[in-house]
């Protein structure tokens, strides 16, 4: 990596570590299970957009895409999963999105 790469990639750098530390912090200071997943979906956000931009630097971009469309299907059924888990802890808590009061779920 040369110095003119660092220097043109130096904002897509600084915005993944952004948005990562952005989705670190929406998934360990809420209690809500449906900004936890937003904080996840921010975290996988990063990790994308880090494999487009090594991608683009190291020349690899079939592979780049290759992984990232793979990612993205990853994602949407994690995220689609995890949110039918989220509306059945909805359903069984009346009402409540807290993560504190999963404990109590029985069975």
């Amino acid at each position: 990596m040369t110095l003119e790469t660092l220097i043109r990639f130096w904002p897509f750098f600084i915005s993944v570590v952004m948005l990562f530390i952005i989705g670190l912090y929406c998934m360990l200071v809420t209690y809500n299970t449906i900004r936890v997943l937003i904080g996840i979906e921010l975290l996988i956000k990063a990790a994308t957009l880090l494999i487009i931009i090594a991608g683009y630097i190291t020349n690899h971009l079939a592979l780049t895409q290759s992984l990232v469309i793979t990612m993205i299907v990853i994602e949407v059924i994690f995220i689609t999963v995890a949110m039918g888990i989220v509306m059945g802890i909805f359903a069984h808590n009346k009402g409540s999105l807290d993560v504190r009061d999963t404990r109590n779920l029985k069975g």
